[in-house]
């Protein structure tokens, strides 16, 4: 039964509950195994943040950064955060100098707490444009201090600042005072159109996420829940915090390139995710299928066919189904997707929510087909993540975002929008009334900037109104789409839909050069270089009839006509990527401006020759 109190006792009512339960895990690099953390050490590791945070003269709502990749020591320093009424202002692991420069000064940051010599680096090179910055707490003992670093001091060290119970007192008063209105969290969003606007998130929203999540995701005190996503992203954050109130144990994974090795190590029964990790999965098995033996390409391929007509057909709208699939369904659960389960480290499965981005419905349909519950849904920071997702008890119909949660509100506007009101919808901007009026409506509506429609009681979503393409032709476009149905392929990794104000759709795609590379051995083709291996007409008419199978069941108009083969990856450190890994678009088009004018010209020459 969840636990629904004020975030600042949370953890310690819990440990009066617990007690010696593992509440936490994560990886000690050093010793190569997992470490474990009890409910009660949890607790008294959170008192003592709170009591060191207090000695520091942290007042009611001061904001108190965390920039870090996800670690025990960043819910200390939240939850003691919360336990003296001040505010949580988290930081991407990844973010550069200019961002972090950016968010500390827009919150008047005086404590910064940072993960690893990264963090620590980055920091350091903005000191001195951070104006409001007194102390860096460090929580990483083998990060190495620059010359001259007066005002850093390592986890440890900062706890022993608060070793004493004189500040038990004020910390009382102060959780006796706690008032759900107050603001928990200002989470910075990734800014792909702009400077990124800092979303107050209150107690208030949290308590009724938890509410409104408690029927929909069945998480409980049983559930070994592995945090992959990054704690900064609302998805992993109000996840995380609502297994916490549910008792169940959480297994950080520090690095996200581990993913997969901590999957088989902890076996977790659940883990929040976004699309790629589910179609990197999906390439994965693809490719093993490909290089398969002749007769095992048959049984995979077969076992695969039979999952999805089983869960598509029937076991997606709980009807049951003919005896014959049914019998053979349970054979392949036996045997195929039973090796599947185990290798991935997913056997001990219970549900695994998915959100973030378009799901392909290619790759929801295998992860289903293998026995694996993915939890479609949709969400957004303004919203403490879930709006809507799929329901283990209820229909679930394939391109569906589920169903919206209890206290929310949802409707559709003009244009097709989504729009919101409700006890988990932000109250706005921090510091931005004029992006704060633009977003919420004069009756308390928050525009979403998706445009959807409901059917059987499902959300459907449409496009990104904002992100919709018109060609010169008068059509519109929904890049997300394309590019969903483009990047399940193993040979795409990444593809950015190039329509407005064009004759045609076109893309810019990042190959996977690996299988590129091994492509051109198989047939003997010789290049100097990865731009030489790009260019190359035999691969390039290798892609395209790849990317013509995947766009079957588009119109004309949308199909992706002409397309570059990039040498070079989207990258965070060029300013292609946001820290969620989704694409600047304009970055991106003002950077291959030249190649892609380049393209528009040499196939309207193509057609004019015809």
């Amino acid at each position: 039964m969840i636990n629904n109190v004020h975030l600042s006792v949370l953890i310690e009512q819990q440990a009066a509950k617990y007690g010696e339960k593992v509440a936490l895990r994560y990886r000690d690099y050093e010793k190569n195994a997992w470490q474990t953390v009890s409910w009660t050490d949890f607790s008294a590791q959170v008192l003592r943040v709170s009591r060191a945070l207090l000695s520091c003269s942290v007042e009611r709502q001061e904001r108190v950064a965390i920039f870090s990749q996800n670690k025990p020591e960043c819910l200390y320093a939240a939850f003691g955060c919360y336990g003296i009424n001040a505010v949580t202002t988290p930081f991407y692991p990844t973010s550069s100098g200019a961002q972090v420069s950016y968010m500390m000064n827009d919150a008047e940051v005086r404590i910064l707490f940072v993960g690893e010599q990264q963090q620590y680096d980055t920091a350091m090179d903005v000191v001195s444009l951070c104006k409001s910055l007194e102390r860096i707490v460090i929580f990483d003992r083998s990060v190495k201090l620059k010359d001259g670093d007066s005002i850093s001091v390592y986890f440890d060290e900062f706890l022993q600042m608060g070793e004493t119970d004189v500040y038990d007192a004020e910390m009382k008063k102060r959780k006796d005072d706690a008032k759900f209105e107050d603001m928990a969290d200002i989470l910075y969003t990734s800014g792909t159109t702009g400077d990124s606007k800092g979303v107050i998130l209150t107690y208030k929203m949290y308590r009724a996420a938890f509410k409104g999540n408690d029927s929909n995701l069945p998480v409980d005190e049983k559930d070994v829940v592995l945090n992959f996503l990054p704690l900064t992203h609302v998805f992993e954050r109000g996840w995380a915090y609502l297994c916490l109130t549910e008792g169940a144990e959480l297994a950080l994974n520090l690095r996200p390139a581990d993913v997969l090795t901590s999957l088989q190590e902890v076996r977790p029964t659940c883990m929040a995710s976004v699309p790629r990790f589910w179609e990197k999965v999906y390439q994965g098995v693809q490719e093993k299928i490909a290089s398969a033996s002749p007769v095992q390409r048959k049984i995979m391929e077969n076992a695969l066919e039979t999952g999805v007509r089983y869960w598509t057909d029937y076991a997606s709208k709980q009807i049951p189904a003919p005896t014959t699939l049914r019998l053979k369904y349970k054979l392949y659960d036996k045997t195929v997707y039973k090796v599947l389960r185990k290798t991935l480290g997913l056997d001990r499965g219970n549900f695994f929510p998915t959100a973030g981005a378009a799901v392909s419905s290619e790759v929801e349909k295998f992860v289903h087909a293998v026995g694996i519950y993915m939890m479609v849904g949709y969400g957004l920071t303004e919203s403490t993540a879930t709006v809507s997702n799929d329901n283990k008890d209820k229909p679930n119909t394939l391109g569906s975002i589920g169903r919206p949660i209890p206290e929310l509100e949802v409707r559709i506007g003009p244009n097709d929008e989504i729009l919101l009101r409700g006890d988990t919808i932000t109250p706005g901007y921090y510091r931005k009334e004029t992006s704060t009026k633009a977003a919420i409506d004069s009756e308390g509506w928050f525009h979403t900037g998706d445009a959807g429609y409901f059917k059987n009681g499902e959300l459907y979503m449409k496009e990104r109104i904002k992100d919709l393409y018109k060609t010169s032709n008068g059509k519109y476009i929904a890049p997300q789409l394309i590019e969903s149905k483009l990047t399940i392929d193993r040979f795409i990794v990444q593809c950015v839909v190039i329509a407005d104000k064009r004759k045609f759709v076109s893309a810019l795609i990042v190959p996977e050069y690996k299988l590129l590379e091994d492509f051109a051995r198989e047939h003997k083709i010789n290049y100097s270089n990865r731009e030489d291996l790009c260019r190359n007409p035999e691969i390039n008419k290798m892609i395209r009839e790849r990317i013509e199978t995947l766009q079957q069941d588009l119109a004309s108009y949308e199909k992706v006509k002409h397309f570059i083969l990039l040498s070079d990856p989207f990258t965070m450190e060029n300013g292609e990527l946001t820290n969620t890994l989704k694409v600047k678009r304009n970055v991106v088009c003002k950077r291959y401006a030249e190649d892609i004018d380049n393209l528009y010209a040499e196939a309207e020459r193509k057609y004019a020759n015809k």
